[in-house]
């Protein structure tokens, strides 16, 4: 392929995709067998229950961990050996930031602005004075709220085209959050950047988000447009004496005291449930995202 075939390949490429990926630490499988894929101008919250995997995930997607089998691949190049014009695509919120905190704000977004072609000055200026943020103290002197704000400023300055998110409203208060919700909502509404971001508050899920993929014990149990979960799945009860006739349950079961089952069942490509739904005293009932999540994740 020579090179103006593989700059169209790289610009036409899904923003971040994976396949196969498998880690473990130890003895413990935290990711196992993961596909996924975003498309462009999407907007997917990756949710899980805290030590599903999510930040392992994460970080083996752009390439800052090498997982046990797998590839990725970001706007089509390996994750491993990314391109600088690629990096300068990407924004990436970690966890828990840390990088350069003897610097102060200002030193920080002066250093970094000269190597993003995009970089938005006005940008920061405006949303650190909106914050009320001191940009010329040493970020290690700050909140943990107002360092997760200034990394929040520094991965959307250079108003990248893939937005990653590790869990960004954890130490946010809830004004902040809600703001930077709306700020998401905006870059990909206006501007069609493509979203990654990790969670497990549902509501913030609900307000922003265009797709889900629900991480459990390191799996990926669902992966749907939020829209569809509703009608996609729900909450199957049965009574104890036609239990034992209870279908396949990926996504959860749970047996009660009385021999009773619930289970959660997914509608079939024809539109339609399982027969079990059809069973004499069977319930069906309908289930919020935050009621899926609960359900799947206890």
């Amino acid at each position: 392929m020579n090179a103006v075939a593989q700059a169209v390949a790289v610009e036409s490429a899904a923003p971040l995709q994976v396949s196969g990926f498998t880690h473990r630490y130890d003895a413990k499988v935290v990711l196992d067998k993961v596909d996924l894929a975003l498309q462009p101008g999407s907007v997917l919250g990756l949710i899980g229950r805290n030590g599903a995997g999510k930040s392992t995930l994460i970080r083996a997607m752009l390439g800052l961990l090498i997982p046990e089998s797998g590839s990725a691949f970001v706007f089509g190049e390996p994750a491993l050996k990314l391109s600088d014009s690629v990096k300068e695509r990407l924004g990436f919120v970690p966890q828990q930031p840390d990088a350069l905190a003897w610097l102060s704000a200002a030193q920080m977004f002066d250093y970094l602005s000269r190597f993003y072609p995009k970089w938005d000055h006005r940008f920061v200026e405006d949303t650190l004075g909106r914050w009320k943020i001191e940009s010329n103290k040493v970020m290690a002197k700050l909140s943990p709220g107002e360092r997760q704000r200034i990394d929040l400023v520094r991965a959307l300055a250079p108003q990248p085209e893939l937005l990653v998110l590790d869990e960004p409203a954890s130490a946010l208060d809830p004004v902040a959050r809600r703001e930077l919700l709306r700020e998401i909502a905006l870059r990909a509404g206006e501007s069609g950047t493509t979203v990654l971001f990790s969670t497990h508050i549902v509501s913030d899920l609900e307000r922003v988000a265009s797709d889900i993929a629900f991480l459990h014990d390191g799996r990926l149990l669902l992966n749907c447009p939020v829209d569809e979960t509703k009608e996609r799945y729900a909450r199957l009860w049965l009574p104890a004496n036609v239990a034992a006739a209870a279908p396949a349950a990926p996504l959860g079961k749970r047996r009660h005291e009385d021999g009773s089952l619930s289970v959660i069942v997914e509608r079939g490509a024809d539109g339609a449930w399982p027969e079990a739904t059809r069973l004499p005293g069977a319930r069906v009932d309908a289930l919020g995202l935050e009621d899926l999540f609960v359900e799947i994740a206890e």
